[in-house]
């Protein structure tokens, strides 16, 4: 006889998706999988998540306080009774073959502690061109750390409960880093993939300032994890990635030189400039295979801006590394027991 495939309980944390809220738990509920248990944690929203939620007949556990997506990821894995969770983000739609394959690569291999997913190079909806910018440029960063990993791909990943619990909860103080941190925490034990395999249109901040915020935030709270444990994430960070924006910040750095030094000095900030953007030639070579030249000048600018954006994150960073206990010890605090079981 077969063995009986696992529960696998899907955990989709939200807070204000009401946009893509319907596309997201559709998709859950056409999955090819069974047995499927699914609960959606709604980290105390203040759109129509709930009723949406309510009115597809899927189970919602609301939290008291919007306290992140650590938390609501925590208490959803309290709630489950799967032996595999498998949590996908509010604003993604998965294939209909996501948690099969998920449940399967767990358990051809014992070692693997998460497999994560790689969204589409389309957005889930389309109404901005940053929509579109983001989605070509992050599945293009995730494509290329397809295989083994040292962080988390939270958008989309399956793992054991058992694994989940031997690694504790994501860190609930953490808002823009927690899938860093559990990555870092995984890889010590287990194997972390990022796989094509499992897939799914994922949706993105409409407009550019939410988009460099998020991004600002995510590189300046980088900095004392990276710093305490001495390394980069394995697969996503890269140093091509790295120098250019580098480059880009010496870039603009330089303009002056040509008031102080002549026009000789023109060629400094080109050729920083040259220097960035052949850094990220291979993303886009990407973007213009799939793209009308029209876009692809557009994608260029903004993510000379993301670039610009995620190397003064870093420094904002460092300079509050150097001033701030509590920011260097960001890291060191125990996370707390898991949220929300069943009573």
């Amino acid at each position: 006889m077969e063995p009986r495939p696992p529960l696998v309980t899907v955990i989709v944390p939200n807070y204000n998706h009401a946009r893509f809220l319907p596309l997201c738990l559709k998709a859950v509920q056409e999955q090819s999988y069974a047995p499927l248990e699914i609960v959606m944690v709604d980290d105390h929203s203040t759109d129509e998540s709930v009723r949406i939620a309510e009115s597809m007949g899927v189970t919602v556990i609301r939290t008291p306080v919007n306290s992140g997506p650590a938390v609501a990821r925590n208490t959803g894995a309290g709630w489950a009774s799967g032996e595999i969770l498998f949590f996908v983000d509010s604003d993604v739609a998965l294939a209909p073959d996501a948690v099969a394959t998920g449940v399967a690569l767990l358990r051809a291999d014992p070692g693997l502690g998460a497999a994560c997913g790689i969204e589409d190079p389309e957005p889930l909806i389309r109404s901005t061109r940053v929509e579109d910018y983001r989605s070509l440029q992050h599945h293009y960063w995730s494509i290329g750390s397809e295989g083994e990993v040292s962080f988390l791909w939270s958008a989309m990943f399956a793992i054991r409960a058992e694994v989940f619990a031997e690694t504790g909860p994501f860190n609930p103080l953490l808002k823009h880093t927690e899938e860093v941190d559990y990555g870092h925490r995984l890889s010590r034990r287990h194997t972390v993939l990022i796989t094509s395999a499992i897939h799914g249109r994922m949706g993105h901040d409409r407009e550019l300032p939410a988009l460099l915020r998020k991004l600002f935030h995510r590189g300046r709270t980088r900095v004392p994890l990276y710093a305490s444990r001495r390394r980069f994430a394995r697969g996503y960070e890269t140093a091509s990635r790295a120098w250019a924006s580098v480059a880009a910040l010496l870039a603009v750095a330089a303009l002056p030189l040509p008031l102080v030094l002549g026009p000789v000095a023109t060629a400094v900030p080109a050729l920083l400039l040259a220097v960035s953007l052949a850094c990220d030639a291979g993303m886009y070579r990407f973007v213009f295979s799939r793209r009308c030249p029209l876009f692809g000048l557009f994608f260029v600018g903004v993510h000379f801006l993301v670039n610009l954006v995620i190397i003064g994150g870093v420094a904002a960073g460092a300079v509050q590394w150097l001033v701030s206990t509590r920011f260097r010890r960001l890291y060191e605090t125990p996370a707390p027991a898991a949220l929300g079981a069943r009573g």
